[in-house]
């Protein structure tokens, strides 16, 4: 533990010099756009994190009496869900190095840097960077090049920014904990942010993402501190492209779990601004849905306004069609089923007085399971052709190249592991019970796979106006989101209790004698 907090310690004096994480409204400096500048800084943050790399290299491995207490205790058959679930000593542990003064400053350090330096989908490059430097700096092995953009005719860049580490004994048991890591194509407002607001007008972490790499880097530092006594192997997964470019399912298909040791549970966590601060929220089954997105070309026959009888209006057949949309979720679908057919971009013509040729009309659709999302695409598909023909135009619709499937909590997993597991970490000491939203996530893919659990680490209360720190409630997607940075060590704290728990409870269930295993 000495040593851990040292080497953090040491990482947050050096990227101190170059973050200036002061409290929020302080040190305000002036946004600029000097590419020099920018390079330099970046250089610096990287040769920074590099420079403590042989203050780890060369020490004894540590080895954590807790967690190797932890490890040996099999405990009873009747009680070893409570021993992985409710160990005290290794809670009070994890919650002392999340915890640590040195740590929290080197969490709203990096976490300011990353928040300065957006990038959006499959255009990671900055940040993979920095996440390497870290890890290097922690001596955590790693691998590059992982989500690699396949449809480069619809998301710009070549992608590759993803990367993967494992901790522990590099075999079996295996579990991930996943971050997703791009930002979005949004203008910053966020007041009083000013010392680490976006250096990239256009492009904003107003999903929380930010944080969510500096959680898991977090983790990745307390776990790699105690990695001698682990018994098995963490798999550390930052994720690009989870803002519709379906990273999640490129790093999947890549091998990210089938790779030795094979993993046999995910783990991964979201910030939301519509619970309070430092609770934690989740639930068993659904917890996100999936989605879809479509685009609608409806060609007509254009002309001047005052002659619409020498024309083929695409406008009054969009029009009608979006009308003909709104029935299917009220009457073609189960009153005890739930779907949304959203209508929210219409675009036609460029003159007051001109007919147009085309109308576009771009829209979501979104449902609890994949097997419904489809049927309400072929449902919207009909309603687009026969409205199509009796306007007497042509139409074609397109769809994302991956539809995002929904994020399902395993049930099993759910209700006799990672319930119990968060419980204590929330300030509450309970997990919230969290009302299935229509949101969608691509770590989905990840819960398609193997059995996993999401949740929700709130963040709505933070914020005071008066000290000029900015109210952290507004919604994912907003202007002014802003991250309250005092959940971040309720996230380290989170990954690291799902992982070294997690660990043991795949021994006990697949290295047991008797039937206790399958009941835990």
């Amino acid at each position: 533990m000495k040593r851990l907090s040292q080497l953090i310690f040491m990482m947050t004096g050096y990227i101190h010099n170059v973050t200036h994480a002061a409290p929020f409204g302080a040190g305000k400096v002036k946004i600029t756009t000097d590419d020099n500048t920018e390079e330099a800084e970046e250089e610096s943050l990287r040769y920074a994190v590099r420079g403590a790399a042989a203050a780890i290299s060369n020490e004894s491995p540590y080895l954590n009496k807790v967690v190797e207490e932890f490890f040996a205790n099999d405990g009873s058959s009747s009680d070893i869900k409570n021993v992985i679930t409710q160990s005290e000593a290794l809670g009070d542990e994890i919650k002392m190095l999340a915890n640590a003064d040195s740590l929290k400053s080197f969490l709203t350090s990096v976490r300011r840097k990353l928040h300065r330096q957006p990038e959006v989908m499959y255009q990671e490059s900055f940040t993979s960077k920095t996440i390497q430097s870290i890890l290097s700096e922690l001596n955590i092995k790693y691998t590059t090049g992982w989500s690699k953009n396949t449809h480069q005719d619809v998301y710009p860049g070549e992608g590759g920014y993803g990367i993967v580490a494992d901790i522990g004994t590099g075999a079996s048991p295996c579990l991930i904990l996943r971050a997703d890591m791009d930002a979005l194509p949004i203008d910053e407002r966020t007041e009083d942010i000013s010392s680490f607001k976006s250096r990239t007008r256009g492009k904003m972490h107003a999903c929380g993402h930010d944080g969510h790499v500096t959680m898991l880097l977090g983790a990745a530092a307390v776990l790699k501190g105690m990695e001698q006594s682990l018994k098995g192997t963490v798999r550390i997964m930052f994720q690009p492209a989870e803002e519709g470019g379906a990273g999640a399912k490129r790093m999947v298909e890549e091998g990210v779990i089938d790779q030795v040791p094979k993993a046999e549970l995910a783990f991964g966590m979201h910030v939301w601004p519509m619970l309070p601060s430092g609770t934690i929220a989740s639930r068993s089954g659904t917890i996100m849905g999936a989605a879809e997105t479509f685009e609608i070309v409806i060609n007509g026959k254009g002309g001047h306004a005052a002659m619409p009888h020498l024309t083929i209006d695409p406008v009054v057949a969009a029009a009608s069609m979006i009308m003909n949309l709104q029935p299917i979720i009220s009457r073609t679908i189960s009153p005890l089923e739930s779907g949304v057919i959203s209508v929210t971009q219409v675009a036609a013509g460029d003159a007051f007085n001109v007919i147009p040729s085309s109308a576009v009309v771009k829209g979501t659709i979104r449902a609890f399971n994949p097997k419904l999302l489809m049927s309400l695409r072929d449902r919207l598909e009909h309603v687009l052709n026969t409205t199509s023909t009796m306007y007497g135009c042509n139409s074609t619709v397109k769809y994302s190249p991956d539809f995002y499937v929904n994020v399902h909590n395993d049930e099993k997993l759910y209700d006799t592991f990672s319930k119990a597991v968060a419980g204590p970490v929330s300030k509450e000491k309970y997990v919230r019970d969290f009302e299935p939203t229509m949101g969608g996530e691509d770590f989905a893919f990840l819960s398609a796979a193997v059995p996993s659990t999401f949740f929700m680490i709130g963040q709505g209360t933070g914020g005071d106006v008066k000290q000029h720190v900015p109210p952290t409630d507004y919604g994912l997607h907003h202007p002014n989101f802003a991250l309250d940075e005092s959940i971040l060590p309720i996230g380290v704290e989170l990954h690291a209790n799902l992982a070294i728990r997690g660990l043991k409870w795949l021994e006990m269930k697949f290295h047991t004698d008797d039937n206790t295993a399958t009941e835990l």
